[in-house]
Parts: structure tokens; sequence; C-alpha cells
């Protein structure tokens, strides 16, 4: 029960509920957190021709330096729960915050490309403390008429931060150098964990436990004899695999003629998350409201058909299409991430973990298999192979419409 019932509880709910000063600067310290993470995490994405430039490397191979660090990011979800379990979410979100910071103000200084890639993977290891845990603490923390909103704001950080990187980015790669911006991002992380050790809110609902392998490794099973919950997680992967594969190869095709845009006005093309931010929170406060299940598929139909005016010859169909994809893409995630912290009425730490287990290697592998398509076919390779990608999440969304709710899962 959550309180709602005619009977008053003899301890009232105290989660946080939308409309309080808690409330607001829990938001204002995950949305800090998901803006850093997803700078340090994607600020590199405008720069793979860069890197194929300066490094001498090709589009796959350069790649590799969001693709490395997103698969490695996966593997440390898997743990990274757990270890909030033993240390607690405030501390395990702050330290990996500090520890990413300083690993992409060591990769602006990079001498050379294998250094470059060490440093991309150890970051991997560092940003695993943070998206499952955020979510985590948003699951526990947060009233469950408030979660969907709260969700959909942490989320809309995460868009701008990605937005925001890319900018920074594609801007100083133009006038200065892709160091400078590197450098600037790591800055940027730094500013956000203190707004994280300053206004978070202590947790009330965590509850300590220690790490037992055996028990650990039983939740995962337990996880997966759910109903709902793999779906979810498979759909996690589709949905981050189309959209990054779009991102990482974009920049070559409008580089090259017949566009020829400069590195800054491919960078700004990344503005279009602005329509990620409003639609992870619409569809996040609507989900709580009309149910996930009725609105997950639409999203999906949103995405396809942004994939197909991308193959247009237009640049403003292109970005259009960009456009309808990002606003699918967030208020997906959105719906589909919060329905695993809803639906997960045990071990929600260790479900929140494998959903981003299973988005971040979206990342990873169909992002550099999009390298691959782009290599045969161009750019007609790389909408076909990312059609498929939606087509399947679609599939899906609507295959979860005939699962029945877990507890209060819908």
């Amino acid at each position: 029960m959550d309180g709602s019932s005619s009977a008053t509880p003899a301890f009232p709910d105290q989660r946080i509920r939308h409309g309080t000063p808690a409330f607001r600067r829990t938001n204002l310290a995950l949305f800090s957190s998901g803006f850093a993470t997803f700078g340090l995490l994607y600020c590199v994405q405008p720069l793979l021709p860069a890197f194929s430039h300066a490094f001498g490397v090709d589009a796959a191979s350069s790649s590799l330096a969001l693709s490395l660090t997103t698969g490695v990011l996966a593997v440390g979800m898997l743990f990274a729960g757990a270890i909030s379990d033993a240390f607690g979410r405030k501390p395990v979100m702050l330290a990996s915050l500090l520890g990413s910071s300083l690993l992409v103000l060591a990769t602006a200084v990079a001498p050379n490309w294998p250094s470059l890639l060490v440093l991309r993977a150890l970051l991997g290891v560092t940003l695993a403390g943070l998206p499952a845990v955020a979510m985590t603490y948003l699951s526990e923390e947060v009233h469950g008429e408030s979660i969907g909103l709260a969700m959909g704001l942490y989320i809309g950080g995460n868009a701008i931060g990605g937005m925001g990187g890319r900018l920074i980015s594609g801007f100083a790669a133009d006038h200065a150098s892709w160091r400078i911006a590197v450098g600037v991002i790591g800055a940027l992380g730094l500013i956000a964990a203190a707004l994280v050790a300053r206004g978070l809110p202590p947790s009330r609902h965590f509850e300590q436990r220690r790490v037992d392998p055996r028990a650990f490794l039983g939740t995962f099973a337990a996880l997966f004899r759910d109903k709902g919950l793999p779906w979810l997680f498979a759909e996690g992967f589709l949905l981050m695999g189309a959209f990054v594969t779009i991102y990482n190869y974009v920049a070559f095709r409008l580089l090259a003629p017949p566009f020829s845009l400069s590195q800054s006005h491919v960078g700004a093309l990344f503005m279009v998350y602005v329509v990620g931010v409003i639609g992870s929170a619409w569809a996040g406060s609507l989900a709580d409201r009309v149910g996930r299940p009725r609105l997950l598929w639409a999203t999906l139909l949103l995405m396809g058909a942004g994939v197909a005016l991308t193959a247009s010859a237009s640049l403003w169909a292109i970005v259009a299409g960009i456009a309808m994809l990002t606003f699918g893409f967030f208020g997906g995630h959105s719906i589909a991430s919060s329905w695993v912290g809803k639906r997960a009425a045990f071990a929600r730490a260790h479900a929140s973990s494998f959903y981003l287990v299973s988005y971040y290697m979206g990342s990873s592998i169909a992002g550099s298999l999009g390298g691959i398509a782009w290599t045969c076919a161009g750019w007609n390779g790389v909408a076909a192979y990312v059609g498929v990608l939606v087509l399947a999440g679609l599939a899906i969304a609507v295959k979860l419409r005939t699962v029945r709710p877990s507890g209060s899962a819908a």
C-alpha cells in the first residue's frame, strides 16, 4: 500500500514526492550527475572523424573510443548494484563521478591511440557506479506516484549532458582542439560531483547488505524467471543500439560531400537532444497516468519514422528524422527504465543494473556493427540496419502489452 487508502497508516510513507523541497534537491543533484555522466561518456562521439585523422585509424576502429567504454561499462553494471548494497547509494555515485572526471581529464593528454583506449576502458569501470545506482536510488526514495516524473527528469539530464558534451567537442575541434574539449568536459564532471555531494538527500530506505556471490547470482537468475523483465532488458539493448548507431556515423556522412559541413555544424546537430529532454519527461509523466504498456510501442513507431527520414538527401529532412528518433528514444528509455524499477519488487538494484547492462551492450555491440554497415553500404546500409533494430524493439513492445503486471508494475 502507498497510503492512498482511506485508512491512515501507522507509519506514513516518507518517500520523496513531487512538489517538495526534497524532490527539487534530488532532481537537481541527479540531473547534474546525469548531465556529467553522459557528457563524460559521449563527448568523444562527434570526435570520431578527428580521431581517424589524428591517429590514422578507420571509422570502425575510431568507434572503439566509445564502444570500448560502453562495453566495459556494461560489465561493470553487473556489480554496481551489489557494491552499492554494501557501501550505500550516495557514496558509490559520488566516487564514480569523481573518478570518471579525473580519467577524462587524463584522456585529454593521452599521447597515442592505445593509451587513449586504455583510459576510455578504465572510464567504463568508474562510470558503472553511477547510472544503475541512480535509478535504484530513485526507485527506493521517490514515491510511486512521482517516480515516472523523477526518472524522466534524470534521463533528461542524461540527454542534456549528451548534447552538451557533443556540442563542446564539435565546437572545440574546429576552434581549438579535441584535447581542450575533453578537458573542459572533465572539469564539468568535477562540478557535478560537488553538486551531488552537497545536494543529494541521504538514503532513508536503503538497507545495507553484504556482498554474497551465491545470493548475487541467484538474484539474477530469479530476475530472468520473471515474465516481463527479460523483455525489458532486450528492449534496452535495441533502443540504445539503434540510437547510438545513428549518432556514431552521421558525422562521417555530413562531413563528406555533398553536405561537407564543418565539425562545428555537425556538433550543432546534437542540439536536437533538447527534444530528448522533453520526450523523457513527457513520456515518464504520461506513463504514470496511462500505463507503460500503452505508450512504449508508440515511441518505437516514432523512432522508425525518424530512421526512414534520415535516408533522405535533404539536410533538413535528416535533422528532422534525427529529432524524431531522439524524442522516441528518450521517451522509450524513460518508460522502460522506470518499468523495470516498478516491476522488480525485489532486488531493484540488480534489475536496474541488468537493464543498463543490456542498454550499454546495445551501444557497444550494435554501435560497432553499425560501422560494418557504413563501410559496406554507406548511410543506406546504416539506416536499414537501424530499421531492423527498431522493428525488433517494436515487436517486443507489442509483446509486453500481453504480459500480466507484477504487483504495481504496469
